[in-house]
């Protein structure tokens, strides 16, 4: 479960919020937060894994409130003013969601951020961390776990997600699940293809066995693929 907060004093963009987060199962919301010192207080005795920041606001703007934070959780800058990207990413900002926003960049921003949250999370216990999160994809939203893929293919614009018994076919580049998904369990072994390491069945060649999936390696990712079996 994916605790957040929302801070913005604004309530119809609380609501907004509240609205998409309540359609995404594995998020959780902890605390409604008007102004950076009323989340303040709130961070001082609970601790989240993601909040959702407004920038312009009484008293202590966003950005001057998350500079106060030494450990801060991973943060979505939500504001109209777009003029504030560069700054939020200097500040190692997760996404920047800009006013208004739809849900398909909502779920977009959350599987960002969660990918983020749980591959610093992996330094713990890499190997049977699984991570969640939702792909469009024939007019409806999968909520997908990690460790039920089988590989990844590069499809044009789009991308063919492939599982024991299905393949769903998303809006997403292959680099965007390169980035989310954990490093320590999928691997790029190909410009169209990344597959999940615990699903190899053997190696020959220049090809790779996943399930009942034959995988070229690609030249350039031969060094890396060696690295699985060599010493």
């Amino acid at each position: 479960m994916i605790t957040y907060i929302i801070i913005d004093d604004e309530p119809l963009a609380h609501e907004i919020i509240e609205e998409f987060g309540s359609m995404l199962p594995h998020l959780e919301l902890k605390k409604n937060c008007y102004n950076a010192l009323e989340a303040m207080q709130f961070l001082n005795k609970e601790s989240v894994d993601l909040m959702f920041l407004d920038i312009n606001m009484p008293k202590l703007t966003g950005f001057e409130f998350l500079k106060t934070l030494t450990n801060p959780p991973k943060v979505i800058v939500t504001t109209a003013y777009k003029e504030y990207a560069l700054e939020g990413y200097e500040l190692n900002i997760s996404d920047y969601l800009l006013k208004p926003y739809r849900f398909e960049r909502f779920v977009k921003a959350i599987n960002k951020a969660i990918g983020a949250q749980l591959q610093k999370n992996n330094t713990t216990d890499a190997s049977s961390e699984t991570i969640r999160f939702f792909v469009k994809g024939d007019k409806k939203y999968h909520q997908i776990k990690s460790e039920e893929i089988l590989s990844i293919e590069a499809y044009g614009n789009y991308t063919k997600i492939y599982f024991p018994e299905e393949c769903i076919i998303s809006h997403e580049s292959i680099s965007y699940y390169e980035q989310i998904l954990p490093i320590s369990q999928f691997l790029r072994v190909h410009k169209s293809f990344i597959i999940a390491i615990d699903k190899i069945k053997h190696i020959e060649g220049n090809m790779i066995w996943v399930s009942n999936h034959k995988i070229p390696i690609g030249r350039t990712y031969k060094s890396v693929v060696n690295k699985l079996y060599q010493s």
